[in-house]
């Protein structure tokens, strides 16, 4: 079978690399003819693409865009829209595949592979990774102005969800917004971004740049240092412990366009912060894995619902501290135990479930170990990827209700 697998944002395909694309691909490899899309710019460096060194069993297909600097900008949907254009172009340079696996977003390009795949009677799967426009109204969100600009946008993504032959998501929440336009999928598929655990273990096992003592309880932070994390409320809270003399210290691995914004304020306030920068996957794992306690801060509203990064806090056996008010991943974190809900934008509340895990080692204890349950039966690729390769192949995976996690 000759499989086409188009994402517009992909990781670097270097040895630490784990993406989900190319974990399938890989996968799908092993008996089957594979092409990954994707284009030359890479998002988290703003800068063009470096080349492939290393040898992979599929094709991989950098397709040229003009790049941008800011995450919302015309900028930006200017580059994407001339990436969907040359992603139209070769499609039509191509000898026809049985099926194509299309990521969402972007959206621009997910709209000619609808009306392409439509064209041609070839079977059409989308995997939605996240919801735009709804993430970028987080951003710019003004009354009615926001929706006339980002109107457009919503056309084509109900474009791409109305046409697609089979749903697959990251999150029961996005499934069912694919869903609520589309009359040709019964149910869908819901499997979470996840991690190859075997591999994350391996990575987590080498030793972390910043070691801790043996008195010190430190929190970890990773992912983007942008608009829909809510990082001014986690220093605040610690704020709130440190005028207790509680000691602490905070580790924010990533980086991103408010950066600069969170190092001054936390600084304002003279915090015990540490920000590491972006670093490869390998060494966010093992950094990850030196601190006690993970906090995920998402802002009132955001549209997230399951991320690489709620895998990758499982994955570290730490409890975790969230604002976020996505009922799929507060039912989770309920279910196993392995933190605490708060009440979003509440310094107050966060701070005092901060406290109880810095001044009880058996809690973080119980709570980590839960967690990593949780890694072990929602998030290990090796079980929870077979469901997109039998819908990519054909096997029914469909098939699957959307009103459970895949396992």
């Amino acid at each position: 079978m000759n499989i086409l697998i188009i994402a517009h944002f992909t990781r670097d395909f270097s040895a630490t690399d784990n993406g989900r694309f190319s974990y399938l691909a890989k996968q799908l490899a092993k008996e089957h003819n594979v092409e990954i899309v994707t284009t030359s710019w890479s998002r988290g460096l703003r800068s063009k693409k470096k080349p492939v060194t290393l040898q992979y069993p599929f094709k991989i297909t950098f397709l040229d865009e003009p790049g941008y600097q800011k995450t919302v900008s015309l900028k930006r949907f200017y580059s994407h829209r001339i990436w969907g254009k040359n992603l139209k172009k070769y499609l039509e340079s191509i000898p026809k595949p049985d099926v194509i696996y299309c990521a969402i977003p972007s959206l621009t390009g997910p709209g000619y592979v609808a009306d392409y795949c439509e064209k041609n009677n070839i079977r059409f799967i989308i995997d939605v990774q996240d919801l735009w426009p709804e993430a970028f109204k987080m951003v710019f969100n003004v009354p009615i102005i926001s929706d006339l600009v980002f109107n457009p946008f919503n056309k084509l993504a109900n474009k791409a969800y109305s046409k697609a032959d089979g749903i697959c998501a990251v999150s029961m929440t996005y499934v069912d917004r694919a869903l609520s336009v589309n009359r040709k999928v019964k149910s869908g598929n819901t499997v979470f971004l996840g991690t190859n655990l075997s591999t994350f273990d391996e990575y987590a096992s080498q030793p972390a740049k910043l070691k801790k003592q043996d008195n010190e309880v430190w929190l970890a932070y990773c992912g983007t240092l942008g608009s829909s994390y809510d990082l001014t409320c986690v220093f605040d809270a610690l704020e709130i412990i440190a005028h207790k003399g509680i000691p602490y210290r905070f580790i924010i691995m990533g980086s991103g366009p408010k950066r600069e914004e969170f190092e001054h304020y936390a600084k304002a306030k003279k915090l015990d912060t540490v920000f590491t920068g972006r670093l490869e996957y390998s060494e966010m794992c093992a950094q990850l894995c030196e601190c006690d306690i993970c906090v995920n801060p998402i802002m009132h509203n955001a549209a997230q619902s399951i991320t690489n990064k709620h895998g990758d806090y499982a994955s570290s056996g730490l409890p975790v501290v969230s604002t976020q008010e996505n009922e799929e991943y507060r039912n989770l974190v309920e279910e196993y135990h392995m933190g605490f809900n708060c009440h979003n934008n509440d310094a107050a509340d966060l701070a005092e479930k901060i406290e109880r895990l810095i001044l009880d080692e058996n809690l973080r204890k119980e709570m980590g170990a839960n967690a990593r349950r949780c890694a072990e039966e929602k998030f290990d690729r090796k079980n929870s990827y077979k469901a997109l390769i039998s819908e990519i192949l054909g096997g029914g995976g469909g098939d699957l209700s959307n009103k459970k996690i895949v396992p």
